[in-house]
């Protein structure tokens, strides 16, 4: 298994349509000034939040479960910029829709500019041939309220290639998060 560079990614965007809508370089500037890159990097590709987002509320007081999410713990906006309220979360998805082929996995980490602010970034790995906008979880650890800018970068996303292909993929096993075009609450 060997990780892949910008030359591979700009590839297979290409060829097999992996990343959509694709941005070949990094963006750090747009015609409205200075930005959180996003785009092409050197060995990943750095994604952006859409407008969509889902803030944790405990009005209801409610339990956090796994097993039995209770959806009326969000307060749903969109938004060109998100507040998160102290030592709370929020859920976003990717501008990007992903197309992960069958011997590739992705790891995704954080961009730093976010994680110096202590915002954490967490996104669960791209499995091999899941395919879908992905669901972004953003944990403000601050005690004050946080900003998170939609339309800008917010991750990195790492290619890793198999020299074999899988024997069993996401989509061979019916993952539940396959497709998936929105913010996703966690399913069992």
């Amino acid at each position: 298994m060997s990780i892949k560079s910008d030359r591979w990614i700009r590839q297979m965007a290409k060829s097999h349509r992996m990343i959509e809508p694709f941005e070949p370089a990094q963006v750090r500037q747009t015609a409205a000034g200075k930005v959180i890159s996003w785009g092409t990097s050197s060995y990943g590709y750095d994604i952006r939040c859409a407008d969509e987002f889902k803030i944790f509320t405990n009005i209801n007081a409610a339990m956090v479960d796994p097993k039995n999410f209770d959806a009326n713990s969000f307060v749903d906006i969109s938004a060109e910029v998100c507040i998160i309220p102290p030592n709370s979360f929020a859920l976003a998805r990717t501008v990007e829709y992903f197309r992960i082929p069958r011997n590739v996995l992705t790891v995704c980490l954080g961009k730093s500019t976010y994680a110096r602010c202590g915002i954490i970034v967490n996104v669960t790995p791209f499995e091999p041939e899941w395919e879908g906008f992905a669901t972004l979880e953003f944990s403000n650890t601050t005690p004050l309220p946080a900003k998170i800018y939609a339309n800008e970068g917010i991750a990195q996303v790492l290619f890793f290639e198999s020299d074999e292909a899988c024997e069993a993929s996401y989509k061979d096993r019916d993952g539940k998060y396959q497709g998936q075009d929105g913010v996703t609450l966690p399913k069992i």
